[in-house]
Order: structure tokens, then sequence, then C-alpha cells
């Protein structure tokens, strides 16, 4: 019965995200070919924080809830690849509220993890590195950091 719980709590999450979100940010469930809603898969997208090198960008991510959400943390990922000391290769993100050992608490909710992950974004963690090119460059060469994330930026432009 917990899966009932899990899309229980995410559909009040969904309606409590559509009276009040942060402005930029896109939290929805997937859509299936059907028609109908996957609660267990959301589509989000992290705006770039004004004032930073990662300004400018919309950042996507996908959010993975598992039928023991809200006890379990989700797991969120960005596309493989994605350039960030606290990033996996395979986009997965390492931040300690998505940790089930550490920081995860039932009360998390969605909004928290997207502002979380964008507060992230330019504060990375470098005590838990996730990538070997992100950190490197984020300890030695500050300057060749923010060039590549400005040029990351680039790739996820704006939604209009």
């Amino acid at each position: 019965m917990s899966g009932g719980i899990a899309r229980g709590r995410l559909a009040e999450e969904r309606k409590a995200w559509r009276k009040n979100h942060p402005h930029g940010f896109v939290a929805r469930p997937e859509t299936l070919p059907d028609g109908s809603v996957n609660l267990m898969v959301w589509h989000c997208t992290i705006p770039g924080k004004a004032g930073t090198d990662w300004e400018g960008g919309n950042y996507p991510i996908t959010i993975n809830f598992t039928e023991d959400y809200p006890s379990k943390p989700p797991k969120c990922k960005f596309p493989q690849g994605f350039f960030h000391p606290n990033v996996y290769p395979s986009g997965t993100v390492c931040l300690s509220i998505l940790n089930e050992d550490s920081g995860w608490r039932p009360a998390i909710t969605v909004k928290q993890i997207l502002v979380g992950i964008q507060d992230l974004l330019n504060q990375p963690n470098p005590a838990d590195p996730a990538q070997t090119d992100g950190y490197h460059l984020f300890i030695q060469d500050n300057e060749e950091y923010n060039r590549r994330v400005r040029q990351q930026a680039k790739q996820y432009p704006p939604l209009v």
C-alpha cells in the first residue's frame, strides 16, 4: 500500500506547486503516450541564479520517485555528462538532502529539492565530489571552471 502513499503525497505536491512555485522553475509529472499522468517521474527545469555564471541557463532535470517515497528520497538526474563537481557522469545529483543516510527527511518537498539543487549549482560542495573534471577545475582553475559553466549555460537557453 506504500505506493498509494507515494502517489497521494505527489498529488498533493503537484497541487501545492501549481499554487505557488519559485519564479522560473518548472516541475510537472510525466505525461504518458495515452495522455495519463505518471506522478512517479517529474520533468523539471531549474533556472540559473541571477548574478552567477549559471545565469541564462534553464537546466533540465528529471526526478524519479519510488514507491517508498517519501520515506526514501527520489533520484534527481541532469542530462548525462552535465558539468558540475557534484553531478555524477550519469547525471545523478550528489546532494545531502537527497541522501537517504544523511540529509533526507520525509518532510522535504519537490520545491525544496529543486531550490536546493539550484543553490548547489553555484555553491558546489568540494568535500563530496562526484565527477573528476568538474571537481579538479573547481579546485585548481576557477577561471576555466567558470568558462565551462558559462558555456554549458548556452546549451540550455531560456524557455520561451
